[in-house]
């Protein structure tokens, strides 16, 4: 009987484990996001503004992981989760911002919409990123 419930405990350690480490859903939209700022980056080398109007509101209004996973960020960011909504809320206006420079035809205001964006991306990730990838999948 003993061997039975160590074997169910040691089952279940194991899939508990397994699933930490799975990526989560906001792994493949950061990295979505970041293919997108490369594409605006390559689109302001080039003047493209179009190109640039059509992937700002990619970045603006990026997909939102899964509730279950929210809950699960939500849980591990606690008392930091107005930060980390504020890092968002910055991203997503300097997209728009961008997104509008571009429309016009700027492109020095595209050049500084970009420049803030990607200040908001770093302040987030210098905040967050190590912590979400220790936590989530162990030190790397």
């Amino acid at each position: 009987m003993k061997k039975r419930l160590f074997a169910a405990a040691g089952l279940f350690i194991a899939a508990v484990g397994a699933h930490a480490a799975e990526p989560l859903a906001l792994q493949k939209i950061m990295k979505d996001l970041g293919r997108n700022m490369q594409v605006v980056t390559d689109g302001i080398s080039r003047e493209d503004w179009d190109l640039v109007e059509k992937t700002a509101p990619l970045i603006a209004d990026h997909p939102q992981p899964p509730l279950g996973e929210k809950m699960r960020i939500m849980a591990f960011v606690g008392s930091d989760m107005g930060k980390f909504k504020a890092h968002d809320g910055r991203t997503h206006d300097a997209a728009r911002a961008l997104d509008k420079a571009a429309r016009l035809k700027d492109g020095p205001g595209v050049i500084v919409a970009f420049a803030t964006l990607q200040g908001a991306c770093h302040d987030c990730h210098r905040e967050f990123r190590k912590p979400f990838v220790d936590h989530f999948y162990g030190s790397r």
